[in-house]
């Protein structure tokens, strides 16, 4: 008896890669789409499901059990540009081999975003997603979370239905505003961290601290983002102004380090000229050159409550999401100092 021939005329039993090439969407959307799972719009699932009648696709029940046993799998989402991810991973490493797990990693660059990222760890089969600040919309994180159990680092998330393990941002930023004014600073400045949640907690953080010392009026949120060349930009504007404020507040040390680059390209002195204070406590801050100000936001514990969290929910089968906020803290090192005197030399400012 013949063999029946597939839609594509190749003899061979279809394959999910096959119906994937044919719509040109990854094998994990799908695999989403075919599972009847929460995510693809209902433009991309009319486009598979027509493609996989086209070639007379049926899943391979067999292969199906195979992809069913345990792997011992958490795919990790970092940015591979994001010094602090990266310290962040090491710890997880070390607390994912503690319980028995290994971890997969998929990486956002400036030409691959959150959706691909996520997509190759569903391809990879992990059990559990970690994400490092992810910016994708809290319904979207939920909508995974109904797949696989999902933790997210780093990010508050207003929803109940992900796993969150974070610091208090606006605390953390508060503590740098803090140390600044009891120095005798007033004119602080904020390089802001741009869209998303996070940069939002530490913009709110620089507002509040600001007004709880009563120095509402001097509030100046310069626009950046989280990397260097937003630190550049940010100190030619500064210094662009009649009267630069006497320290700087940045959204992250990436920022904070691009800041300083520029400074000292202008023969500005900090901080004697002008402070400086970061955020992340990451390894550049910890350079002897660099010295930074900055907040630390505890690698090791985030780390360790995040692999606990995925662990919790595969082993012990545990429903219930929680978050888990830890206390950031300043560590103070050589690049904040007192404000410097006015035009004339009649001391601190009033």
């Amino acid at each position: 008896m013949p063999t029946q021939r597939d839609a594509a005329g190749t003899g061979r039993r279809p394959k999910l890669d096959d119906v994937a090439a044919r719509v040109g969407l990854s094998p994990a959307t799908v695999s989403m789409v075919l599972s009847n799972t929460p995510g693809p719009s209902a433009a991309t699932r009319k486009r598979v499901l027509e493609a996989a009648a086209q070639l007379r696709y049926r899943p391979d029940r067999a292969a199906s059990l195979l992809a069913s046993r345990r792997r011992h799998l958490l795919g990790v989402m970092m940015d591979v540009r994001n010094t602090f991810h990266a310290e962040l991973v090491e710890e997880l490493h070390a607390a994912a081999e503690e319980v028995g797990y290994d971890l997969v990693l998929s990486t956002l660059t400036r030409s691959r975003d959150e959706q691909r990222a996520v997509e190759t760890l569903f391809d990879f089969r992990c059990e559990a997603l970690i994400l490092l600040g992810p910016d994708a919309p809290a319904a979207r994180l939920v909508a995974l979370d109904r797949q696989l159990p999902v933790v997210a680092i780093g990010r508050r998330i207003p929803a109940v239905g992900v796993d969150v393990v974070r610091t208090a941002d606006g605390d953390g930023v508060g503590q740098a505003v803090d140390h600044l004014a009891g120095l005798g600073h007033h004119a602080v400045a904020f390089v802001d961290g741009g869209k998303g949640p996070i940069a939002s907690d530490r913009r709110r953080g620089y507002r509040t601290a600001m007004r709880r010392h009563r120095l509402g009026d001097h509030v100046r949120v310069v626009r950046g983002d989280h990397t260097e060349e937003a630190g550049r930009l940010a100190a030619e504007t500064l210094l662009g102004e009649g009267d630069p404020p006497t320290a700087v507040v940045t959204s992250n040390d990436r920022c904070a380090v691009g800041l300083l680059d520029a400074f000292n390209r202008a023969g500005v002195d900090v901080p004697g000229f002008v402070s400086v204070v970061g955020y992340d406590d990451s390894a550049l801050s910890r350079l002897s050159h660099v010295n930074l100000t900055t907040v630390n936001q505890s690698t090791r514990q985030q780390a360790e409550h995040a692999v606990a969290a995925a662990v919790e929910r595969l082993d012990n089968g545990r429903t219930a999401h929680r978050e888990v906020v830890l206390s950031p803290r300043l560590i103070v090192r050589g690049t904040t100092g007192p404000p410097r005197p006015p035009p004339g030399g009649a001391g601190p400012l009033p």
